[in-house]
């Protein structure tokens, strides 16, 4: 893909997801003057807009990587379609809460919960840094070697790691009680995500076997 055919694409993929976002937050909400829902975006789309901008200067082959959407895998291909709803809905589900008033989440818990959604997606735009083979989808690109320093010392996946303490705290940045229980499902995906992805790893990828064998942990330090 060409520079020009690059931007281009970038800038359709940027505006169309703040507009799906803003259509999943305050449609449900019934209001635009809904405070967590503005500040939640600006979170992700500030920092977007940086790395968007770093990544066409210094690494458009990485950003390209990042706008494909079609998995290769039919598991992977089943498992996204089931994210797309479960995303959705920890979005939809707080704009119903706002609307109704379901919960009653102090402005206390909401900043606390909005900086650590910042620092999931922080981790996130820091695995771009360290592994320039982060595609979107799951797949091993022929000359992708395994990245075993920074983060990944500490877990194999760590832009799983980001993802998941983004949307724990999700629900509560927006203000929801209620989303909360949408974690499990999160839970679910990602492990399931990762346990089929380190199969095509460990088959395709040379010297992935090793780093597992030295890096133990998946997601958690720890734990798993």
């Amino acid at each position: 893909m060409n520079p020009s055919e690059l931007k281009k694409k970038t800038l359709i993929w940027t505006v169309v997801s703040f507009l799906m976002m803003g259509l999943l937050l305050f449609l449900p909400a019934g209001t635009v003057f809904y405070w967590q829902a503005w500040v939640y975006m600006a979170i992700l789309f500030v920092p977007m807009l940086f790395a968007i901008g770093y990544l066409l200067k210094y690494d458009p082959v990485l950003l390209e990587r990042r706008l494909r959407l079609k998995e290769k895998l039919v598991l992977q291909d089943r498992l996204i379609k089931w994210a797309y709803l479960i995303f959705g809905l920890f979005l939809v589900i707080p704009g119903l809460d706002q609307r109704y008033h379901w919960s009653k989440v102090a402005p206390a818990v909401v900043v606390p919960a909005e900086i650590l959604v910042l620092a999931g997606y922080i981790l996130c735009l820091w695995v771009f840094k360290e592994n320039p083979y982060a595609s979107r989808i799951v797949e091993v690109m022929p000359e992708q070697k395994v990245v075993t320093t920074g983060l990944y010392a500490l877990v194999r996946h760590p832009m799983y790691l980001g993802a998941l303490v983004m949307y724990v705290f999700t629900p509560l940045a927006l203000g929801s009680y209620w989303a909360l229980l949408l974690i499990p499902f999160l839970t679910i995906f990602l492990v399931l995500r990762i346990l089929d992805e380190e199969k095509l790893l460990l088959r395709q990828l040379r010297g992935y076997w090793e780093y597992t064998q030295k890096t133990r942990y998946r997601l958690i330090p720890g734990i798993w």
